[in-house]
């Protein structure tokens, strides 16, 4: 009887052991799954557009492709209003708040009552795009000028684009001096880091572009 007692006494003990074990990998497990859901889910990293000499800079430097990047993308989110200014204008402006600094939110908030009360919005809509040949690879040096480690000048030169119903009343060729910020303080609702301080100084028409190069854009 005793052989048997002690085979039981042993098989128990075995058991109390593989559930200690198995308690500690559910533990394990349990800190995993709760490091995994606290893991960001987004990270920006801002890689140079050739890596195959390498890349070296400092961890808080954004570098001027990626804040001209930024700039186009927003601007011209801005300016797409694809089906009423008079409601696509002040929707834009409330979306993309998250990508604007306080002052030139208000500022464009004024720019829409301005504009709504000289009739320049209903039924109209409006696009703005890159002219060919006039983007940040063609003159970096212009596109963006670092006016210190927070703060950007941007120079867009685009095509401006209104219709009014199907007739268009508007095209021209602007350059658009745009203040860029550095604005790292909501990633989940501004993964760039950045944000659009509205105008450095007024917009100036440009030449157009050459002949072949307009009938593109017809």
């Amino acid at each position: 009887m005793s052989r048997f007692r002690n085979e039981v006494i042993r098989l128990e003990s075995h058991i109390k052991t593989l559930r200690t074990g198995c308690g500690l990998i559910f533990g394990i497990a349990v800190m995993m799954a709760v490091g995994w859901w606290d893991s960001p889910r987004n990270l920006t990293i801002h890689n140079p557009p050739d890596l195959r000499s390498g890349s070296t800079r400092k961890w808080w430097e954004i570098p001027p492709e990626s804040v001209y990047t930024f700039s186009f993308y927003i601007f011209q989110q801005l300016n797409r209003w694809p089906a009423d200014g008079e409601k696509d204008y002040p929707r834009l402006i409330h979306t993309l708040s998250a990508y604007l600094t306080p002052s030139c939110k208000a500022e464009l908030e004024s720019d829409f009552q301005k504009r709504q009360n000289a009739s320049e919005l209903r039924s109209r809509t409006r696009s703005v795009y890159e002219i060919p040949a006039r983007g940040y690879g063609d003159n970096p040096e212009l596109r963006v000028q670092v006016q210190g480690r927070d703060h950007w000048l941007v120079n867009l030169d685009l095509a401006t684009e209104e219709f009014y119903g199907s007739e268009r009343v508007k095209q021209a060729f602007v350059r658009y001096p745009l203040k860029v910020v550095r604005l790292d303080i909501d990633p989940e609702k501004n993964p760039f880091g950045l944000a659009l301080d509205c105008f450095d100084s007024l917009p100036q028409r440009i030449s157009s572009p050459p002949s072949s190069t307009a009938k593109t854009l017809k």
